[in-house]
């Protein structure tokens, strides 16, 4: 079952928003809040409330449990932009656009959630042995002598005038 959440016009560029949103594609619910709340951008917050509400949003309309959801689809489109002008010299103005945004994040549980191996003790012993054996195999190897001094070299013919 696919779970929806929207925020529309969050005032934050589409172009900022999509940089965060790239993280937490694909991830649990659970690992893409701790993201979220590590990561030092405004954009962060609001994406975070925003997947905050689509959790809300599956644990009340849909009865599902939070630690089975994953993010399906987190994408940061444009919305209107609020167009203002900036007095400058001799009576012109400048432009000033403040871009807002639409923050839509899809979660579903029909994705499994797999998780991460840990390396078995046995690996980390067997990982210490090997530098002992690269040791012993690095004695000095031969080299064949170089192209140059095998070949003879050409004879030097000088015409006397």
């Amino acid at each position: 079952m696919q779970i929806k959440s929207i925020h529309r016009g969050a005032r934050i560029s589409a172009f900022k928003a999509r940089e965060v949103t790239r993280e937490i594609q694909g991830l649990p619910v659970a690992a893409a809040l701790d993201i979220l709340a590590f990561t030092p951008r405004k954009a962060a917050v609001l994406i975070s409330k925003t997947l905050k509400s689509a959790v809300a949003n599956a644990e009340n309309n849909n009865n599902l449990r939070a630690e089975r959801l994953v993010v399906k689809e987190a994408t940061v489109g444009e919305g209107p932009t609020f167009k203002r002008f900036q007095p400058k010299a001799r009576g012109s103005a400048g432009p000033i656009r403040k871009r807002t945004s639409h923050i839509r994040i899809i979660l579903t549980d029909e994705i499994e959630i797999t998780p991460k191996r840990q390396p078995k003790k046995a690996a980390n012993k067997s990982k210490a042995s090997k530098p002992a054996a690269k040791k012993k195999a690095a004695a000095p190897v031969e080299t064949p002598a170089p192209a140059a001094e095998a070949a003879p070299a050409p004879e030097q013919t000088t015409t006397q005038e």
